[in-house]
């Protein structure tokens, strides 16, 4: 069965609803990929257009496919031709914004920038960032459960969240707009909608817990020569910057030698060839005479925890050393055909497996080679690998190595349709069989954003 598109049409007025042509210009991957094959594109004003749309979708039995900013790496919103693709794009703004105990209600079309911008314009800070935060949508994000460069200091998406109004599969609107620190009163119901790619139901709006901006950045880049040096580096800011610590950003040398040397599309800050480029930053409340980061990497400096540093003079020279770092770009330019992995695991697996999966991929194939990267401080890291020829094979490498160390096939992307099959390899099968009993019991009709996450 499918619902009436004139019906739709109707309900949600001419610019509610994108046919034909007006679909097949949107993209169906990240990144303005593809050409969307969906029946159509609805685009509701309001939780309550929504919640009727959806409510006549259910009774038709439709599947539907909830868009953020179409940046997702995982095929979370690739649509098949039966499927109703939802867009929040006209729910954006900030309806709003409590300064005084920095608390935001925002709708989940707002793009992440626009909720940085209006914190920071009172003095406030949105945490998570990343580098799609022009397009990324708060919906999305909240969808995912999105991580970046700051978890570990601010935690993820899942910490920011307070409250949300979603809209489930059948219609029904889950007012959970809360607004407090503290409320033990049952059930936790927007951590179920938090993370769960869309498949139990569409969050519209969100009260968002914002920080104190800090008054003072500090940044540098500086070169371990092994990865025991990493660790003692990690483990010393960790105590000694505390919660002033706001990144802790590797770089294997094969991704900063790619992004500097080999491309050219960055300045060298510090002499490729080496073994670890690592990006801290630290963030003050109080603003001080003296650069603390500098003061703890001259004493890592003399203790040869590290063996070069660069410190940043400037925000301009910050930006400088961010722009190597978040280049990703570079991999999937010049390793093309390449895929982009999002795993993590412990610390002390990290130098094993990395090493182990070089040479396992060597052996697959000497013409792939794979680039690291990651935010070390959270055990998440990021792997560009590439020309690729089969990427299944390749997935089963990278994949079923994991297994040995613990690790998790995805960090902050999400499962969507890519990692799927190997959902398993991270998750018991008790774990699974609760995640698809909660999944029949608010969508019985698997009508939310079908064939994502389970095999």
């Amino acid at each position: 069965m499918s619902v009436n598109l004139e019906q739709l049409a109707q309900l949600l007025g001419p610019k509610g609803i994108l046919l034909d042509d007006d679909v097949k210009a949107r993209p169906n991957y990240a990144w303005g990929q593809g050409s969307c094959p969906a029946r159509a594109i609805i685009r509701p004003s309001s939780t309550e257009a929504l919640a009727d749309a959806m409510a006549m979708c259910y009774d038709a039995h439709q599947t539907m496919v909830p868009w953020g900013g179409l940046t997702g790496l995982v095929n979370g919103m690739t649509c098949s031709e039966q499927d109703i693709a939802i867009s929040l794009e006209r729910m954006n703004g900030i309806d709003s914004f409590d300064t005084d105990a920095g608390i935001m209600v925002v709708n989940a079309g707002t793009p992440l920038q626009v909720v940085q911008d209006a914190a920071r314009e009172q003095g406030w800070l949105f945490p998570v960032d990343l580098g799609a935060r022009g397009t990324a949508t708060i919906g999305g994000m909240i969808s995912t459960n999105a991580g970046g460069n700051s978890v570990i200091r601010y935690g993820m998406m899942r910490n920011q969240v307070l409250g949300i109004e979603a809209v489930l599969p059948d219609g029904r609107i889950i007012d959970a707009m809360n607004e407090m620190l503290k409320n033990n009163t049952g059930y936790d119901l927007k951590q179920l909608l938090i993370g769960a790619e869309g498949t139990l139901g569409i969050v519209t709006k969100a009260v968002l817990k914002l920080q104190p901006a800090p008054l003072r950045t500090f940044t540098a880049m500086v070169v371990c020569d092994n990865f025991d040096g990493v660790k003692t580096l990690l483990k010393s800011a960790s105590t000694q910057l505390a919660s002033s610590l706001t990144a802790f950003e590797a770089m294997w040398g094969n991704y900063y030698d790619l992004n500097v040397a080999e491309t050219g599309r960055h300045q060298a800050v510090l002499p490729p060839h080496q073994a670890f480029y690592i990006l801290l930053e630290s963030s003050h409340s109080q603003v001080t005479e003296t650069n603390p980061l500098e003061t703890f990497l001259e004493a890592q400096l003399e203790s040869a925890v590290i063996s070069d540093a660069v410190i940043a003079n400037s925000e301009q020279q910050a930006d400088q050393l961010w722009a190597i770092r978040d280049d990703v770009e570079a991999k999937m330019i010049f390793r093309s055909p390449a895929i982009s992995y999002d795993i993590s695991l412990p610390l002390r697996h990290m130098q094993a497996y990395t090493e182990q999966l070089e040479q396992a991929l060597a052996n697959f194939d000497p013409d792939v080679k794979c680039v690291t990267f990651g935010h070390l401080g959270d055990g998440n890291i990021h792997l560009g690998i590439g020309p690729l020829s089969d990427k299944k094979a390749v997935n089963d490498i990278v994949y079923n190595l994991l297994t040995q160390f613990k690790g998790s096939v995805s960090a902050e992307h999400g499962i969507g349709l890519d990692k799927k099959s190997y959902l398993n390899l991270c998750r018991t099968e008790a774990e699974i069989h609760v995640m698809k009993s909660i999944k029949t019991a608010i969508d019985p009709r698997g009508l939310m954003n079908p064939g994502k996450i389970f095999a």
